[in-house]
């Protein structure tokens, strides 16, 4: 069986969380991204307290996408050191985890 992770990122506007979320699904690193935003972030960043807003990416692939998936965010990404989160996905529905497996293995996405 495929292990399958969400993976969480933050980025400090709409249109580049919509960049980097079209270039990962385009790129068949992740099934699926969802947008959520604007949130309000708290934190220390080179010494000082930082309070920004910041949109939040929720990105559901497969463990084997992983790596890549890091990759590419660490690559495409308008921050030093970008959050990059995986929580394992220990249960869900076996017609949406297949699916997820399914997009993330497809090699001609037309």
């Amino acid at each position: 069986m495929t292990g399958y992770v969400q993976v969480f990122t933050t980025v400090p506007s709409a249109d580049e969380g919509a960049a980097l979320a079209r270039s990962i699904t385009s790129e068949r690193l992740a099934a699926c991204v969802q947008i959520i935003g604007p949130i309000r972030s708290l934190y220390w960043w080179q010494g000082a307290l930082r309070d920004e807003h910041e949109w939040q990416l929720i990105i559901k692939t497969t463990s084997a996408r992983l790596a890549a998936l890091e990759n590419h965010i660490k690559a495409n990404h308008s921050y030093e050191t970008p959050e990059i989160i995986a929580t394992e996905i220990t249960a869900g529905s076996d017609d949406y985890l297949d699916w997820i497996s399914a997009e993330t293995q497809r090699i001609d996405a037309s």
